[in-house]
């Protein structure tokens, strides 16, 4: 009997002695080099629902390695209105929203300049990679730091933080301050640029990938899905303007483009020795061409079926290379997304949703004819300079040419908002003094505040109402846009499905916390707790305090993830 307790305890101690080796979550941190990479994956368009919708139709090793062998959280949603892909993205690597980080929409009205100007263009820049003298872009309106930048604060610069994407804002503005360096394409040719704010010429290994034409072979090509019916073609083609339409428009919605973004991520890991230093180094990765195809045939199309299929396969070959390069068991993964999608007006109304196409440009002409009838005796004025649904960006000359506030000028813009058919607005003016109902609503609208632009005005649309005359959009605060995947894969993080509220602005906190450095400066979200092993169990904890009222659902059955690792090898 004595033999026998003896060789029990003896296996257990062996059994510790192994845990403490394979999950060194105790003493893991940036400032010892654990993990080696982290790798943040951000689908552009990608609904929190696409994940349970494809899911048994996933391969081994892509989005199951998160979801099976990961912490997923299925209650994930954005707490602001503005759901565009620069706030996505500014929100998911600040772990704050627009009232922290300062971005508003993907472009909005510079009084100064008179003309819309992007989120990150900045004309003391210059496009790095192509021929000319194009504008470049920068963070220079992020009023926030990033994970990478406190990452490289932490790490006296020897960190290496890098970020890529098709569009420059979802590149620059994840990448943050700080940033080695952020890659996007030029659009027509495809060729991977960056800008003269992170240096002046290509590293020679990515200006041997544009002269080697790797965007070449993605033309011309047919995508077929899995049961060989063509789905869309890559041959050359005119635009709409007669021109030329350019690989980031043609190419660009297919998975052909997510193939051409990570084979540029792997070259990236490669001659950067990312993962290979005594530092902790930090890569993210934001795919847009989900986006791109989600815009013109919605989120319910057997083309997006099949993007969602192919991105399965394609994230199981890039963990599979980072599993080779690096080692899993070195690399912590985070997925997430910058907002969803609405569905077609044409699916919802056969389901007796009410929706429609709202004629934008009509709209902007009635709110104007409104305005000039209370402020100018009926004469035709442009009171809006622009109306990207459902911002509305004001003319403040014309307005104090009048003699007419700001806070006045707003109010009867939101009226006059009322009065073509959205439910509500918020002025801008009123948000920056934090008057808005103690609801939901206006917490959301109080989060999407920036006072970056001009004066605006932020109109609550109804919703399943898309601004266009085809397609579809986002841009509301309504589920199906607010609602996202958030998931991660590492040592550290305890295997389940979490059913517990979680935000997008979580996902900052929780790796800053674990990596054992600042959170970002204005960093609002919670550290997931409920999903990190070993010292943490579900089952008997309390559950999380709550941003919002909701009450938190229970866990599913848990899993630490070291004991993963011990009965099925290196994870």
């Amino acid at each position: 009997m004595k033999g026998s307790l003896r060789s029990l305890l003896a296996g257990f101690v062996a059994c510790l002695s192994v845990l403490s080796v394979v999950c060194p979550t105790a003493a893991a941190s940036a400032y010892n080099g654990h993990p080696k990479l982290v790798v943040i994956v951000i689908i552009d368009q990608f609904r929190g629902d696409y994940l349970e919708r494809y899911r048994d139709q996933f391969v081994e090793g892509g989005f199951r390695l998160l979801l099976d062998k990961g912490a997923y959280f299925t209650d994930c949603n954005y707490d602001y209105a503005n759901t565009r892909t620069a706030p996505g993205h500014a929100t998911l690597l600040t772990g704050a929203y627009s009232s922290g980080h300062g971005i508003l929409s993907n472009e909005w009205w510079d009084p100064q300049k008179k003309r819309a100007i992007s989120s990150v263009e900045d004309d003391s820049t210059h496009l790095v990679g192509v021929s000319g003298d194009a504008k470049g872009a920068s963070p220079h309106n992020l009023l926030s730091t990033t994970l990478g930048d406190e990452l490289k604060l932490a790490t006296g610069g020897k960190s290496r933080v890098f970020a890529m994407a098709l569009k420059d804002r979802a590149a620059v503005l994840p990448g943050g301050h700080a940033a080695d360096a952020a890659y996007w394409i030029e659009h027509k040719s495809g060729a991977w640029v960056t800008s003269t704010y992170y240096r002046n010429e290509l590293p020679k290994w990515a200006a041997d990938f544009n002269s080697s034409n790797r965007a070449g072979k993605y033309w011309d090509r047919d995508w077929r899905d899995g049961n060989g019916a063509t789905l869309r073609s890559t041959a050359h083609r005119k635009a709409k303007d007669g021109t030329e339409a350019g690989f980031y428009e043609v190419v660009g919605s297919t998975p052909f483009a997510n193939d051409y973004e990570l084979e540029f991520a792997k070259e990236l890991v490669l001659y950067e020795q990312l993962g290979v230093s005594g530092t902790t180094d930090l890569l993210t990765v934001s795919l847009s061409a989900n986006d791109i195809l989600g815009h013109a045939v919605g989120p319910d199309a057997p083309e997006m079926a099949a993007m969602a299929l192919a991105l399965d396969h394609q994230l199981a070959e890039f963990f599979n290379f980072l599993g080779h390069q690096v080692g899993l068991a070195n690399v912590w993964i985070a997925l997430s997304a910058d907002h969803g999608v609405a569905p077609l007006p044409k699916v919802a109304s056969k389901l007796h949703v009410p929706s429609t196409y709202l004629d934008i440009p009509a709209l902007q002409g009635q709110i104007n004819k409104s305005l000039a009838t209370r402020f100018a005796a009926g004469k035709p004025t442009e009171f809006l300079k622009s109306f990207d649904y459902p911002i509305a960006f004001l003319n403040d000359e014309a307005f104090s040419s009048l003699k007419v506030k700001e806070e006045d000028a707003e109010r009867a813009t939101g009226e006059a908002m009322k009065q073509v058919g959205l439910r509500g607005y918020f002025t801008k003016a009123q948000l920056a003094q934090g008057a808005a109902p103690n609801t939901e609503l206006g917490h959301r609208y109080l989060n999407s505040y920036s006072p970056e632009s001009g004066w605006y005005v932020l109109g609550v649309p109804v919703p399943f109402m898309i601004g266009g005359n085809g397609g579809t959009d986002h841009g509301a605060p309504y589920t199906y846009d607010t609602h996202v995947p958030l998931a991660f894969y590492g040592l550290p993080f305890q295997l389940g499905t979490y059913r517990t509220h979680s935000e997008p602005v979580d996902m900052v906190a929780t790796l800053a916390s674990l990596l054992g450095i600042n959170a970002p400066t204005h960093a609002i979200g919670r550290v997931l707790t409920e999903a990190l092993a070993p010292t943490h169990h579900a089952e008997t904890s309390a559950p999380p305090a709550e941003r919002s009222p909701r009450s938190p659902r229970p866990s599913g059955e848990l899993k630490p993830a070291a004991l993963v690792a011990v009965e099925g090898g290196q994870r």
